[in-house]
């Protein structure tokens, strides 16, 4: 995606409500949860769990 095209997509975003961005967001969410690569980490700390040892979750983001 373009520089421009993401800028032009952050400015829809951005004149959205509250509501349809509740909606976007579990959308994004749903969308990293059937990633190869989340499904991988999310098996890996399971059984990290199965185990018995302890996990660290990351630390959420700050914003800004």
């Amino acid at each position: 995606m373009s520089a421009t095209a993401l800028l032009h997509l952050k400015q829809q975003l951005s004149k959205l409500s509250e509501k349809e961005r509740v909606e976007i967001s579990a959308f994004l969410l749903r969308m990293k949860q059937e990633s190869p690569s989340w499904q991988k980490e999310m098996s890996r700390r399971m059984a990290e769990m199965d185990a018995g040892k302890k996990i660290r979750l990351p630390k959420p983001a700050v914003r800004a």
